[in-house]
């Protein structure tokens, strides 16, 4: 029972830790703005890039360099987002964009041509 209630005072000292920190709410909403921004970057980018491999493709016969670089950034940037989550203290929007990198695994091998 002591170390039950030893358990309960520590937690309530850090959510009021957490909510006293008049900087602390900044930082929460810095990390959401560099996220929004790396989320949206991502969904424009890779829009972009597979729009003008498909247009340039009869260029440079079925594969061009943008359905590289689309596959690179459809990888990479939700891997950025998920570093920058995790590494601030938001585990579970860090493991959302984890999964979300290993879902768009199967999407880069078929920019790719190797599925």
């Amino acid at each position: 029972m002591l170390g039950e209630e030893k358990r309960d005072d520590f937690a309530m000292r850090m959510r009021f830790a957490r909510t006293a920190d008049p900087q602390e709410t900044l930082r929460r909403a810095e990390i959401a703005l560099w996220i929004a921004a790396i989320t949206l970057l991502w969904l424009v980018s890779v829009s972009l890039l597979l729009g003008l491999g498909v247009a340039d493709g009869h260029h440079f016969g079925d594969r061009s360099a943008a359905f590289a670089l689309a596959a690179g950034v459809a990888v990479l940037l939700p891997f950025l987002a998920a570093i920058i989550a995790t590494r601030h203290g938001r585990p579970w929007l860090g493991g959302t964009y984890m999964v979300l990198t290993l879902a768009m695994l199967l999407p880069a091998v078929g920019f790719l041509g190797l599925g």
